[in-house]
């Protein structure tokens, strides 16, 4: 872990009305999540175990509890703890994370080979001294349409389709705590997806997973 980002890496500014258009829909009863996925991991980054649902077929306390979980990404401060990147353009090629997250992101984590993949890289870079969980979840946000003075038409025309990855401490039980970090791909803004951003977030700023930074980017 390290208490800076690498300056070098070009970062944009991030329109918190735009989280909170994703964090509105993050209700039980609102809710667009398609698809929950995870493996817990040991301290050493090796799978203890994982699992793959809809999330739909989750009760409702496990869908509040998740919920939870995934919104506190998008929710975060902005500009802050939820930083914005642009992902270099010689890390977008054949077996980067890049295309990894694209192939998770369109299969909408309904593949598992894909999925084990992105833990297994995930265990090798993470520093941790305790177990924790790695949590995904598959999201298709129908953009509502506006008129000009920003008044709602009705229905949407547009789909903004992302992932929101949690990184949080387990206790034996796999029971979770509050994320550690994670991340939002692709980015969102202005009523679409950024296709090459990435917003990843960081509980303590003064201690940065910079190693999750340098994975992702």
């Amino acid at each position: 872990m390290n208490t800076e980002y690498n300056t070098s890496l070009r970062s944009l500014q991030i329109d918190r009305e735009d989280m909170l258009a994703i964090t509105r829909r993050m209700t039980v009863k609102r809710t667009s999540v398609t698809r929950i996925a995870g493996a817990y991991m040991d301290p050493d980054g090796f799978i203890d175990g994982t699992f793959n649902t809809r999330f739909l077929k989750l009760s409702g306390s496990d869908r509040a509890k998740n919920l939870e979980i995934a919104k506190s990404i998008p929710f975060a401060q902005t500009n802050g703890n939820l930083k914005r990147y642009v992902i270099p353009e010689n890390s977008r090629g054949k077996e980067s994370m890049y295309q990894l997250l694209m192939g998770i992101r369109s299969s909408g984590l309904e593949n598992d080979a894909l999925l084990e993949i992105f833990y297994e890289k995930t265990g090798e870079r993470y520093r941790s001294d305790h177990e924790y969980g790695i949590f995904m979840f598959h999201d298709r946000y129908d953009i509502p349409s506006k008129a000009a003075d920003h008044v709602r038409l009705g229905e949407s025309e547009e789909m903004f389709e992302y992932l929101i990855c949690a990184v949080c401490p387990v206790t034996g039980d796999y029971k979770a705590g509050s994320p550690e970090c994670g991340f939002i791909f692709p980015s969102y803004a202005k009523g679409g997806a950024l296709l090459n951003c990435i917003d990843i977030y960081q509980a303590d700023m003064s201690c940065v997973h910079r190693e999750l930074v340098e994975m992702l980017l």
